[in-house]
């Protein structure tokens, strides 16, 4: 009995009606202006909607897939880390919350990190999926980060981080926090390394990400309408009882507010990218700033970042000046500048400087 209602008589009822499901995803409505776009046209544009030009929130694998050259990069390993380190639980348990996550975004974290090259550049990236957690930071995506600008470290690459977040992982606690002073370590490393570090700022990247190495970039971008902040709009406000001006916080405004240098398009994003490469990784002439001048090749091409330098100015030897020690000059009570003085109307001046001085003409 249960055979035939199960399986012959859905049978039946395919044949006699026309009637067919529709999948949830194949129409997509724009936030901005509610136009319905088909998800096929909309992934082919980049998911940038193509009549408001509104901004979709993309995940890890598609960035990196638009990033590099083909769409081929290597996944970079990121070390395991404790599943549940505080055994949390609130409406339900952590572990559960990580797995429906890892099941719906076939992603291990939050964080995706890849090598491959960018208009034959060899490069390290790292992008950010809100999908999982909503891009929470917590062990396993610090670890990621904290990979990711090793490995660049390692193969003197430039690394470009697309961040998109809600802030630390309040499942993990403080061992969530911790990730904040550990990847800010890592871009510490990429300094002291003199490599290139490219922060995309996308939509939304706010909380304890803001607040370490997604605003600790060589290069700060943001795509258009992108909400970048540590607290939300909506929490500002209603703390301090005003009203807020007209998109604060967003990209345009913090590009008006000189918190980061471009606001670029999804279109353009690849091509500005590898621009900033190019140029922060010098091809010709040795790196300013060293003690020697040998050829330090990276990428095939000798690494600089962030100075402008010549091949032949390089080359020249730096002249070294001798130390010469300079004996402090004593002056006496009367020569000393006093704030008094001034307030009491009376000059500064020497009385061996006034016959060399020549009296002001007075007016008329």
């Amino acid at each position: 009995m249960n055979w035939i209602n199960n399986v012959v008589r859905p049978k039946i009822r395919s044949f006699l009606t026309t009637k067919r499901e529709v999948p949830d995803n194949l129409w997509v409505k724009c936030p901005e202006t509610g136009q319905m776009v088909f998800y096929k046209d909309l992934e082919a544009n980049q998911f940038v909607v193509p009549g408001s030009n509104f901004h979709m929130r993309m995940g890890a694998p598609a960035r990196l897939q638009l990033l590099f050259d083909d769409g081929e990069y290597e996944k970079i390993a990121v070390p395991d880390v404790f599943m549940d380190p505080l055994k949390f639980r609130d409406g339900r348990r952590y572990t559960d919350r990580l797995r429906d996550a890892k099941s719906s975004t076939e992603l291990d974290d939050a964080v995706l990190v890849g090598e491959g090259r960018l208009d034959g550049q060899d490069i390290v990236a790292a992008a950010q999926d809100f999908r999982f957690m909503a891009g929470s930071l917590g062990m396993a995506a610090g670890e990621a980060v904290v990979t990711g600008m090793l490995r660049a470290v390692e193969k003197k690459t430039p690394f470009i981080l697309f961040a998109a977040s809600g802030g630390a992982r309040m499942q993990e606690g403080i061992l969530s926090l911790m990730q904040m002073p550990r990847t800010t370590i890592a871009v510490q490393r990429l300094r002291e390394a003199r490599l290139p570090y490219i922060v995309v700022l996308t939509d939304p990247t706010t909380g304890g990400v803001t607040a370490s190495y997604a605003m600790l970039g060589d290069i700060h971008i943001a795509e258009p309408g992108a909400l970048i902040c540590f607290a939300g709009p909506r929490v500002i406000q209603q703390t301090i009882r005003e009203q807020l001006p007209e998109g604060f916080q967003r990209a345009e405004y913090l590009l008006e507010h000189g918190m980061i240098d471009m606001v670029v398009h999804r279109h353009e994003m690849r091509e500005t990218l590898s621009r900033l490469c190019q140029l922060l990784m010098v091809k010709d002439g040795a790196a300013m700033g060293h003690g020697d001048t040998t050829d330090k090749r990276i990428n095939g091409s000798p690494y600089l970042n962030g100075r402008a330098a010549e091949a032949n100015a390089i080359e020249a030897p730096v002249q070294v000046l001798p130390e010469i020690a300079i004996e402090p000059e004593i002056l006496g009570p009367e020569e000393r500048v006093e704030p008094s003085r001034f307030e009491r109307g009376e000059t500064t001046h020497r009385e061996d400087d006034s016959e060399g001085t020549p009296p002001l003409p007075k007016d008329g």
